[in-house]
């Protein structure tokens, strides 16, 4: 076999420049940049768009998701749970590209090493077989140049070689492991990602009662059936042939009646309590941004209001029933803060109709807790301090009662009458009072007659005693014969003293305030020449003893000193006062509405000279407010108007600021210095004691102690 020359290059100088030539294709190449050149060169279509620098920066994001676009998005399947057919949100996103049915066998299970054996032995065979030839050429033309070189050094025949080759391929070789690969088993992590399925959220409840109920019917007993039938029927028919025409009628009304009350049987009397329960979490859901605001809102603008403030409007208190009625009483439960009373009536005199008692709470704005409804209008009203259900009211008609919210039924579980000593006149006032010796109820009520009473309860009746008939002073004249005449003042409003039992004050439409007493009927304490109009409420304070205000059609609000005939304060509204009302976290805080919609909030410590709120509160103009309450609690007032709405205000921190405590220290004198608000006063020091006292309620604001009894 003849020595393989190998491969050589020639170069062929031609010029400066240098080629060189290919033997086996024979093309020259050059040499240089221009070889470079050559490769470098850039073809562009003729369709490609010319793009600028910025536009060829700017990046095209493809991203890059799990979800099978071809995966359906609106299945529907029947919920046996609901009984519908309902919208399936979870779609599966798995796409399965290929999928194949087959036997896995353990490689290392003996089945396994003899199917392994078996593949390499055929594809083994053959590799070796090439292998050995191949590896014969290599040696041959590696032994020619060798042989050319140091000459006949050895001479290793063709013989031994393709004996060698015959004894490899005799001796049988062990097979190479080969691992077996899965060319489906490639996966990229960021393409799989794993859609968690919705959970059902499932409750287990205990099923209803069930009954069974067979029967078997045969025509004997259908036959029975409408046979008792005809009977009562034509037993019917002969009653009514005997009854006169009156009574047929009122047959009539009562089979009405009746089938009414059938009709009604199928209420929800018995899942009251569940339904109101649901029906409050329906309204604290409908109306969560108010009590969100009732909870947590202070308005952040008092800090730069000038000790200023301002009322947010939260509830608003309605209903149908009431709708053309006036807001003539209100009243909050001494034990459930969210709790008031609401009484319904007309100030009009050409206007008298029925009357209303709602009760309302603030976890319900929607509808009243219990409804109560008169014949006449009701005027007034108050809850009692021990028995928070029990509920006395006023008449337009002169009547007083009492409702008990425990009992169901609408009429009340006491009422006077004409034989016990009711009113001659509108009752525009009432309260309760402690429990008398023998542990009665005992309230008290005043009239436009003159009458100041007390109505004890005893045994399940009113018993009543006049306790001062009210006269005006001067107006006392001598008849004919011998009689002494006199006028009788017409009493608007009343209020207890809070530690005085036997001292309250009562308002006229005179414009006079006296000053009683329970253990006197015949003469007053004191008379004050209060308002030029009717007095409209009078209130004590309740944290200093001596102070009361009072209020009028006027226009005018009046803070009093008891034991001082001429008022401290004088405040002119522009408007007719309504109600006025202190606040019970301040001695020197307190409301007042006018006829004009206007809530005014004053605070002595303050400002003595004007209100800190003025504020309108109703929608309309012509809508008149008539009555304010502050929430012995949380930080809110109501306010009624003429049109039987009730709105709830939350008062801002300006408006509710806590008083300053009272301090007594002992001077160098052996003087009492009291000191409130920066101002201090000596007193005589009255005993001996300890020389640093903390009053938790103030007394008195410093303007109250400061300023000169005078207008």
């Amino acid at each position: 076999m003849p020595p393989k020359q190998p491969l050589r290059r020639q170069s062929v100088s031609v010029g400066r420049g240098t080629r060189k030539r290919d033997e086996d294709s024979g093309t020259e190449v050059a040499e240089g940049a221009d070889e470079w050149a050559q490769s470098k060169a850039t073809v562009r279509p003729p369709d490609q768009l010319e793009l600028t620098d910025a536009e060829l920066k700017e990046e095209f994001t493809r991203i890059l998701t799990a979800n099978n676009p071809h995966a359906p998005q609106n299945i529907v399947r029947y919920s046996f749970k609901e009984g519908t057919y309902k919208l399936i949100g979870f779609v599966d996103q798995l796409a399965v590209h290929f999928s194949q049915v087959g036997n896995l066998i353990p490689k290392d299970s003996d089945e396994g090493r003899r199917q392994r054996y078996r593949n390499n032995l055929v594809t083994g065979s053959e590799e070796s077989a090439k292998l050995v030839i191949s590896e014969a050429e290599v040696v041959e033309e590696e032994d020619e140049p060798k042989e050319a070189e140091a000459g006949s050094q050895t001479d290793v025949p063709a013989a031994e070689a393709a004996e060698k080759v015959a004894e490899e391929l005799m001796t049988p070789k062990q097979p190479k492991e080969r691992k077996l690969t899965n060319k489906f088993n490639f996966s990229e992590r960021a393409s799989q990602t794993f859609n968690n399925p919705l959970r059902d959220r499932e409750c287990q409840m205990e099923p209803p009662p069930r009954t069974n109920f067979s029967a078997t019917a045969n025509q004997w007993e259908i036959y029975d059936a409408y046979v008792e039938e005809l009977e009562k029927q034509e037993k019917t028919k002969e009653k009514e042939k005997a009854k006169t025409p009156v009574a047929k009628k009122m047959g009539k009304m009562a089979m009405r009646k009746m089938t009414s009350m059938e009709s009604q049987s199928d209420d929800i009397t018995k899942v009251t309590q569940a339904a109101k329960i649901v029906e409050r979490m329906v309204n604290q859901n409908t109306y969560d941004d108010v009590a969100q605001d009732f909870k947590y809102y202070e308005d952040a603008a008092d800090e730069y209001r000038d000790q200023e403030g301002t009322l947010l409007p939260l509830w608003k208190f309605q209903n149908d029933k009431a709708k053309r009625l006036a807001v003539t009483a209100l009243c909050w439960n001494p034990k459930y803060n969210d709790l008031f009373a609401v009484g319904h009536g007309s100030y009009d005199f050409m206007k008298q109709s029925r009357g209303m008692l709602l009760l309302y709470s603030m976890k319900n704005p929607s509808f009243p807790e219990y409804i109560f409804s008169s014949e006449s209008g009701i005027m007034c009203l108050d809850m009692h301090m021990d028995h928070p259900y029990l509920v006395v009211v006023g008449h337009y008609d002169g009547n007083v009662a009492i409702y008990n919210l425990k009992k169901p039924h609408s009429q009340p579980s006491f009422r006077s009458s004409a034989k016990s000593g009711k009113h001659t006149d509108p009752v525009w006032q009432v309260k309760w009072q402690k429990d008398d010796m023998d542990n009665n109820l005992n309230f008290f009520s005043v009239s436009s007659d003159g009458r100041i009473v007390s109505w004890t309860l005893v045994k399940s009746e009113l018993v009543h005693t006049d306790v001062i008939k009210l006269k005006v002073e001067g107006s006392t004249t001598e008849s004919l014969e011998g009689l002494q005449l006199y006028t009788v003042g017409c009493g608007t409003a009343f209020d207890f003293h809070k530690e005085i039992d036997y001292m309250f004050l009562v308002g006229t439409e005179e414009g006079k305030i006296y000053k009683c007493s329970k253990s006197y009927s015949s003469q007053f304490l004191d008379t004050y020449d209060a308002h030029n109009m009717a007095v409209d409420a009078v209130s004590w304070n309740p944290y200093h003893t001596k102070v009361f205000m009072s209020c009028s059609s006027d226009w005018t609000v009046k803070i009093w000193d008891h034991t001082i005939k001429t008022p401290m304060f004088i405040y002119d509204l522009n408007s007719a006062v309504g109600d006025v009302a202190w606040a019970p976290y301040s001695s020197t805080v307190f409301a007042a509405v006018t006829t004009n919609g206007k809530t005014h909030v004053f605070d002595l410590s303050i400002n003595k000279y004007e209100a800190i709120c003025n504020q309108p509160v109703v929608a309309k103009k012509k809508n008149k407010i008539t009555h304010v309450q502050f929430n012995p609690i949380h930080p809110i007032i109501i306010v009624g108007d003429d049109r039987g709405h009730v709105t709830c205000l939350k008062l801002s921190p300006n408006l509710r600021k806590m008083p300053k405590l009272l301090r007594t220290t002992v001077g160098n004198n052996g003087c009492e210095v009291t000191a409130f608000g920066g101002s201090s006063r000596q007193q005589p020091r009255p005993s001996k004691g300890v020389s640093y006292l903390e009053h938790p309620s103030p007394p008195l604001a410093p303007g109250l102690e400061s300023l000169p009894h005078s207008r």
